[in-house]
């Protein structure tokens, strides 16, 4: 039987797991500004470089900011109009 001497984790650093997935050390997501629930696209550059890169869902961002901007039933009127 062989042993396998486990390695000792060196801070900054992360390795690929049998499922291919990485956990980004806590230290450089907070220096990125990146929070939980943030999307991140994923470009590869040569030499091995991963690139991530926030993306912004711009009708998340604005929805609902319009409240209160035309009066109780004026939509509906509008989108009565319609049918």
């Amino acid at each position: 039987m062989v042993e396998r001497v486990k390695e000792k984790r060196r801070r900054g650093y992360t390795r690929v797991s049998p499922k291919h997935q990485v956990t980004i050390p806590a230290e450089a997501l907070a220096a990125a500004g990146i929070q939980v629930g943030d999307r991140l696209k994923v470009e590869a550059r040569p030499g091995g470089e991963l690139v991530f890169t926030r993306v912004h869902d711009v009708l998340e961002r604005y929805a609902g900011s319009l409240t209160g901007m035309y009066p109780p039933g004026y939509l509906d009127e509008l989108r009565d109009e319609w049918r």
